[in-house]
């Protein structure tokens, strides 16, 4: 007997032990996994994000439709999984294995000879990623399906973290170098699940998939809920630009504050394990009155909105994505993909409404965009399905325990949480030495610059920051607008463009009308800092918004005012008018020297230039110069030392026109009055000089591939 109870008892040892190695070899088994999802999740989102700004190209250049909207359609291949015989194959593991590798490859587009080339693959990329996604999120095994819903909530907070790192830009869409780095990651992860093989922890307590949600609205909700996350939460620093307000209460910037948004996100994400509060109709109603916060309140209220907002958004993830993944996913991806690019170009009309059909009736609507978004992850969450149901996807449960385990979820968010956050350490120590007063052989000396940059993307595509950055650093000036500049917005790429320029040169910045104010952007840069400021839109009737900030800067303790702004089209003569009345009232309102530097758009003389010079009480910079048409600098209460205007270099379609002055020292002043180009007799300061890196002088347009002196150009001024 006592033999009996001892083989007994050694037996059972065996057996716990056994289990015991199971258990850890399916957290080995899912741990490796998810990490590897991630990966592929973060590929998606890259090629997710990665395609409406490479289609917004054409039409930004042409300003009108292009007809390149047409490649969008890729995104529709699924289409096809909706045969059965298509869906069966896609989930062949090794086919699996290989659309996913095809989907990594595709990233190479950035490293296309041309645009269109990289348009092609970017597009044929993202309908290979669909179809992917189907095969993945619907996939007979449950551990597959589990895998891809965690490993795209990871994807896509390790996807905004590493635009920590790169300054809100995408890493895999910045360079050669960290393009092809991402590749290397994303074939590892491939090798990876060629090497692991078919699934076998699953293959014991498999499920096929239940087919019998309601598709429509589930598809809503799953296209509005894609759209939100890429919409508010692409990159940290989006909320902090809906936001931002006027010098010297301008509310959260995006370093450092962007770091609450990373930890609202990742909190979302850690809440998303309890699956009663995603389905919780009094969350998604606290989800809708902090949009509505974000929307309607300024600073930080509405900064604390977006965050309440994001931890919504991440929370109810998995949730979606479970009852999306018990609809037949050729229809519900169909319509959600559907859904995504409506909001999307609803977004577009909403701010373009001046070059698109029916624009009048979407103008400044983000209302009525937020209202469908909401409605339709009420839909998605609440109608139509159960709630009690046993979990399909997201919370399915193997030998007893939840895939993929909380604890390995929980590590591989916390790696993501402090892989961004040191990010944002990295940016902080290389701002440690910037942002100092700039030493100066004429302390009283300030040169200012305008440019209308064309959201960081040069005339081919590409990103240009970097090649910006040198031209306004070699340029030495010391106050720059930026015009056309408020890329916050997804179909431009979601990349804010003054936090990039402000830490890259070490200048202050004034965002100008916020990402919410339906403009395209305004902002300042500054190598002193603000005293104060105002963000104006300006009368615009008929025509497109048009932005207006008007500053005050504190030039080694003189104080000079800026006003800067992108007028309306040339055809909208009356919106024209009353931009240029307001902006002669701004002016002329002003008590201190200052500089007015805008994109007028009319030639020297016309109505809206003489109501700026007369009621707006200035002078032109260079009144001889009447082969101008679009930039204009005029200034008041200062004395004129030189003017320049520079090409482009193929990085945007605008010159950048530079003054440069002499703040005086007394209200008893005299101005210079001779033009000259004439350096060679006449004897010139050297810090009146512009910067000889950028040629001689040079009569008529210069058609250069690099930044050269055009249209007569550089001039000085003599007593």
């Amino acid at each position: 007997m006592g033999k009996q109870t001892g083989k007994a008892t050694s037996t059972q040892k065996v057996v716990k032990h056994e289990e015991k190695a199971l258990q850890e070899n399916i957290q080995l088994v899912t741990t490796r996994r998810l990490i590897r999802e991630t990966v592929h999740g973060y590929v998606f989102w890259c090629l997710f994000q990665g395609l409406a700004p490479m289609i917004w190209f054409y039409p930004l250049n042409d300003l009108e439709i292009s007809g390149y909207e047409v490649y969008a359609g890729l995104w529709f291949l699924q289409v096809f999984t909706g045969i059965g015989l298509v869906k069966r194959v896609t989930e062949q593991w090794a086919v699996f294995a290989f659309l996913r590798g095809l989907c990594v490859l595709s990233l190479a587009s950035f490293q296309a000879p041309t645009t269109l080339y990289r348009l092609i693959t970017l597009a044929a990329g993202n309908g290979v990623a669909t179809i992917t996604l189907t095969a993945a999120l619907w996939n007979s095994d449950r551990t597959v399906r589990a895998g891809t819903c965690w490993g795209m909530l990871l994807g896509f907070l390790a996807f905004v973290s590493s635009r920590i790192w790169f300054v809100t830009f995408v890493p895999t869409w910045w360079c050669n170098t960290s393009n092809s780095a991402v590749i290397a990651v994303g074939i590892i992860a491939v090798i990876d699940q060629f090497l692991e093989g078919s699934p076998s922890v699953a293959n014991a307590a498999s499920a096929g998939p239940m087919q019998r949600g309601p598709w429509v609205t589930t598809g809503l909700g799953f296209g509005s809920l894609l759209y939100l996350m890429n919409w508010v939460f692409g990159e940290v620093s989006l909320i902090t630009r809906w936001t931002v307000q006027p010098y010297p209460n301008n509310g959260p910037e995006p370093y450092p504050w962007g770091v609450c948004t990373l930890l609202a996100m990742s909190f979302g994400a850690y809440m998303s394990a309890c699956r009663h509060v995603a389905t919780s109709k009094v969350w998604w109603v606290l989800g809708l009155m902090s949009f509505l916060a974000l929307y309607y309140l300024p600073a930080w209220s509405g900064f604390a909105g977006g965050l309440l907002l994001g931890v919504y958004a991440f929370s109810v993830w998995p949730e979606m994505a479970d009852r999306v993944s018990r609809c037949p996913p050729a229809r519900t991806l169909f319509l959600a993909i559907l859904v995504f690019m409506i909001q999307n170009f609803f977004l577009v009309w909403t701010v373009a409404f001046n070059f698109v059909p029916l624009g009048e009736y979407t103008r400044e609507h983000t209302d009525v965009l937020i209202a469908m978004n909401m409605i339709g992850i009420f839909l998605g969450l609440f109608v139509g399905g159960s709630t009690t149901d046993d979990s399909h996807t997201a919370y399915v449960m193997v030998n007893k325990k939840k895939l993929p385990s909380g604890s390995s979820f929980n590590r591989i968010l916390a790696v993501i949480l402090c892989f961004g956050l040191l990010g944002f350490g990295k940016r902080h120590m290389d701002l440690s030495s910037k942002f100092e007063p700039p030493i100066k052989s004429g302390p009283r000396q300030i040169t200012s610059a305008i440019w209308t940059y064309h959201f960081g993307y040069d005339n081919k595509g590409w990103p240009s920051l970097e090649r910006t950055a040198a031209l306004l650093n070699d340029s030495g000036a010391d106050v720059i607008t930026m015009l056309e500049s408020d890329a916050s917005k997804p179909f431009l790429g979601n990349n804010d463009l003054g936090t990039w320029l402000g830490e890259k040169l070490g200048f202050y910045v004034d965002f100008g009308p916020s990402t919410r104010d339906h403009t395209w952007g305004n902002l300042i840069l500054s190598r002193y800092p603000f005293v104060k400021s105002a963000h104006h839109l300006l009368p615009s009737p008929h025509g497109e918004l048009a932005p207006a900030v008007s500053a005050t800067v504190n030039v080694s303790g003189s104080l000079v005012d800026f006003v800067v702004t992108h007028m309306g089209n040339d055809r909208d003569k009356l919106d024209r008018k009353l931009q240029a009345e307001y902006l002669a009232r701004l002016l002329r309102e002003s008590e201190n020297p200052v500089v007015f530097m805008g994109y007028v758009t009319s030639k020297p003389g016309s109505n809206e230039y003489q109501e700026l010079i007369q009621r707006g009480n200035m002078k032109d910079i260079d009144e001889t110069d009447k082969k101008r048409f679009c930039e204009y600098i005029m200034y008041r209460g200062l004395i004129r030392q030189g003017y320049a205007r520079i090409t482009h270099g193929g990085l945007s379609d605008t010159e950048v026109q530079m003054a440069r002055f002499e703040i005086p020292t007394s209200a008893e002043y005299r101005d210079n009055t001779v033009v000259t180009t004439d350096i060679e007799n006449n004897v010139f300061p050297a810090n009146v000089l512009f910067n000889e890196k950028f040629g001689k002088l040079h009569h008529g347009h210069g058609y250069f591939n690099t930044h050269r002196f055009h249209m007569s150009t550089p001039k000085y001024f003599l007593p």
